[in-house]
């Protein structure tokens, strides 16, 4: 396919074709492992497209990769998008079972991994026994094929029969396993240029993504929105409050994606180091995941300029909440206040509507296209909807304006540092612990993560609390999960309140630590 319209790169999957034509040589993807124009991202992909189909794996079929931010995790976002090929990227700090459960259960026929992440892929392996391709990439796996050798051999010329792809991303929700957040639609990526909120000019603009880029939001807004629009990427390794200024100020860098923990490192830099890098570049910075203290975002505005943008919205769509920077200093605090096409309401515990300033459940109607459910799991799916709206658990109340407030997540839920944490994971294993008779983990205030994981402990008959036996039950849950969901601290108690169902009463013991903030 050659002098496409970009309507019809569109719709096929091929805008990084699109873009190789009219601006080869410029830089699509930098990273610390290695850099692509847009000619040669473009080639790689189709590469990776018919290595894949010379494996049995086409439209239709799925291909899992857990990578650190680097070039081929972007190609194979890029092969897929233009194969009809379901792309589903993993989490690397999760445990080689965890990933494993996720490359199983999203059917993947092929699996990507980054030999940085050590055994972590291998140990996957015995949890998913349906693979028909395994690269390695960035270095030698056990049982994989080198993924450097495979692709490059391929031609790579523009595939001539290309098919929209999709992605499907896992969340861990608030119950059970992580789900797949699967849509039948395949949507088109059209790019945001001139009268979109990004506003986008191709060759111009520089976006610079600070988060992984398994995360949705990095994802789409840092990954694929600047790559459909022809604007390159910077891509960090592991996300530093001064070398972001750094990349911002050498790459004369024009958007990026952010969340609130970001924002309170920067601004901890001493003002010197603040003072050495030119930021005047950016036009755009975009933050959700988790609501920002206002103090925070109000010293930001003063240091960036009223380029600063938040959105409240979920993997799962709908929404449709965003507030610039000057409109969010009339109504602080506030994630915005939607049009009525969104159609958005917040119920109380009977399903009844909220009044203004009442606090309820937030819920959202759901897209008309693209409509998403939990891929496998019917009853986690039905759960979530009530007609034709879902829920992600979140409270919150509208003023009288229409302005939504967030006042927490749900009772189980725990956001830190924007990343979802589900405290019954940490329950379990702590269980398993000889000292511990029960235990409640939940999330407690903190400026910087906007929530820090604690579990609660009863200790079992003749076991006494100790700073030793505290950092005893935190090495053990580090050693059978991901480190961000493991306690930071652990506070211990005589008595865990239960219901008669015998349901540990989460939202009584979350709520002295809560005492003066806004969490429900």
């Amino acid at each position: 396919m050659t002098n496409m319209s970009i309507e019809e790169a569109v719709q096929t999957g091929m805008t990084i074709a699109y873009h190789a034509e009219r601006q080869p040589d410029l830089s699509a993807v930098v990273t610390q492992y290695g850099e692509r124009t847009f000619a040669e991202l473009n080639a790689n992909a189709n590469r990776l497209v018919r290595r894949l189909r010379a494996a049995g794996i086409g439209d239709g079929d799925s291909v899992a990769i857990v990578s650190k931010n680097r070039p081929e995790f972007i190609e194979t976002l890029i092969a897929t998008s233009r194969s009809g090929i379901r792309f589903t990227p993993i989490n690397f700090h999760l445990k080689g079972e965890e990933i494993g459960y996720i490359v199983d259960n999203c059917e993947a026929k092929a699996f990507i991994a980054d030999a940085s992440l050590g055994p972590t892929p291998v140990e996957a392996l015995q949890f998913a026994p349906n693979l028909v391709l395994k690269l390695a990439a960035g270095g030698a796996i056990d049982g994989f094929v080198d993924y450097t050798s495979e692709v490059s051999n391929q031609d790579g010329s523009n595939i001539t029969d290309p098919t929209l792809g999709s992605r499907m991303l896992y969340t861990s929700g608030t119950t059970g396993r992580p789900k797949g957040v699967f849509r039948k639609e395949r949507l088109p990526e059209p790019p945001n240029w001139e009268g979109t909120l990004a506003n986008y000019r191709p060759g111009q603009d520089r976006q610079l993504v600070t988060g992984p880029g398994y995360h949705a939001a990095p994802l789409l807004i840092d990954i694929v929105q600047a790559l459909v629009s022809g604007v390159g990427i910077v891509m960090m390794d592991k996300w530093d409050a001064e070398e972001t200024l750094r990349l911002i100020h050498e790459n004369k860098c024009t958007h990026t994606h952010m969340v609130a923990t970001m924002f309170h490192r920067m601004l901890q830099l001493p003002e010197a180091t603040k003072a050495k890098y030119d930021i005047s570049s950016m036009r755009l910075l975009i933050h959700g995941a988790a609501p920002c203290p206002v103090h925070i975002k109000q010293s930001m505005i003063e240091w960036f300029g009223p380029i600063i943008w938040e959105y409240y919205a979920a993997t799962e769509g709908g929404g449709g909440f965003i507030v610039g920077s000057e409109e969010w200093l009339t109504k602080p605090g506030t994630v915005g206040c939607p049009g009525p096409e969104f159609d958005n309401k917040i119920l109380d515990d009977e399903g009844n509507p909220c009044k203004p300033d009442e606090i309820g459940t937030i819920y959202m109607r759901a897209p008309a296209n693209g409509r998403f459910e939990y891929y496998k799991d019917t009853d986690k799916t039905d759960s979530s909807y009530l007609g034709d709206y879902f829920t992600l658990g979140d409270m919150g109340y509208f003023d009288a304006d229409g302005y939504l407030f967030l006042t927490g997540r749900s009772a189980e839920l725990i956001i830190s540092g924007g990343v979802n944490i589900y405290p019954q994971e940490v329950d379990s294993e702590l269980l398993k612990h000889d000292s511990v008779l029960d235990v409640c983990t939940i999330g407690v205030p903190s400026d910087e993560w906007g929530e820090e994981v604690r579990s609660v402990v009863l200790l079992k008959d003749g076991i006494t609390p100790s700073d030793a036996l505290t950092q005893e039950l935190i090495t053990w849950t580090k050693d059978r999960l991901a480190n961000f969901k493991c306690p930071r601290n652990i506070d211990y108690v005589d008595d865990l309140p239960r219901s008669e169902a015998g349901k540990v009463q989460r939202k009584t013991i979350r709520a002295p630590y809560w005492e003066g903030y806004t969490k429900t």
